[in-house]
C-alpha cells in the first residue's frame, strides 16, 4: 500500500470512528510507514469530524514532522512507545468512546459478554488519569498494555493495536460495542461472560482477516453514504 493510500485509510478510519461516537474532537490514530522507523498519525489540529488525507502528517518516533511544520497531537509518545516495544504492532488507535470510559470511570471492567469481544482477548486497565504527553506515562503505558489488544484508561479513553489499520479500527468498535451491550443488559440482569474456552474459541474463528474487512466494509460504505 502506498503513502496515499495509507494516509486514504487513517483518515477514513478516524471519520468512521468519529461517526460511531468512538471519538470526538480529540483522538487519534498511526500506523507505521512500512520499511522505516515512521509512523503516519493525523495533525494534532486536525478537525475530528473533517478529516482528509491531507490532515494526516508523517514523523519520526521522537514526534519530529519529516514534511513542512505541521505538529502531532501533543500524546503521540503513546504511539511511539507502542511501536518501539511492540513490533507486531502497525496500528494504534487512541479513541475516547463514551460506554468504556464509562467503566473505566468506576473501575469496573469491559467484560465479553459478546461473541466479537472474544477477538479483543482481554482487555487491560490503566490505572493513572493523565494525558499520556510524556514518554514515561506512554512507556508505563505500553509496558500495561504489555502483548495484548485493548486497554482501557480510567476516566480518560481507549487504546487498541492491530497488525493493520483494519483490526485496530475493528477493536476500537469492538470494545464500545461490548461495553455498551454489558452496560443495557445489566438492566435485565447479570450478564453471562463467556468462559476462557470460549473466548479463545470464537476468538480464533472470528479474528479472521476478511471478518475485520466485513466490518470495515459496513461502516466505511455508511460513511460513503455521507
Amino acid at each position: 500500500m502506498s503513502h496515499e493510500d495509507l494516509r486514504r485509510q487513517l483518515a477514513d478510519a478516524l471519520s468512521m470512528m468519529e461517526r460511531a461516537e468512538v471519538i470526538d474532537f480529540n483522538g487519534h490514530m498511526s500506523c507505521r510507514i512500512p520499511g522505516t522507523e515512521h509512523i503516519l498519525i493525523n495533525s494534532g489540529k486536525s478537525v475530528r469530524s473533517s478529516l482528509a488525507p491531507e490532515d494526516i502528517i508523517a514523523i519520526d518516533l521522537d514526534g519530529k514532522p519529516l514534511e513542512g511544520d505541521v505538529v502531532p497531537p501533543m500524546e503521540f509518545p503513546l504511539h511511539s512507545a507502542i511501536y518501539r516495544r511492540r513490533p507486531d504492532v502497525n496500528a494504534v488507535a487512541h479513541t475516547h468512546p463514551l460506554w468504556s470510559t464509562l467503566f473505566s470511570s468506576v473501575g469496573q471492567p469491559v467484560l465479553p459478554v459478546t461473541m466479537q469481544a472474544a477477538v479483543m482477548g482481554p482487555v487491560q486497565a490503566f490505572a493513572k488519569t493523565a494525558s499520556i504527553n510524556r514518554r514515561d506515562l506512554a512507556e508505563e503505558l505500553a509496558q500495561a498494555l504489555g502483548p495484548h489488544r485493548v486497554i482501557v484508561l480510567r476516566s480518560h479513553g481507549a487504546v487498541t493495536v492491530g497488525a493493520d489499520v483494519v483490526e485496530a479500527f475493528v477493536l476500537a468498535i469492538y470494545l464500545e460495542e461490548t461495553a455498551r451491550r454489558q452496560y443495557l443488559a445489566r438492566s435485565l440482569g447479570e450478564p453471562r461472560i463467556l468462559t476462557a474456552e470460549e473466548v479463545e474459541t470464537i476468538g480464533t474463528n472470528l479474528r479472521r482477516p476478511h471478518l475485520l474487512q466485513k466490518v470495515w466494509d459496513y461502516h466505511h460504505a455508511r460513511l460513503r453514504r455521507g
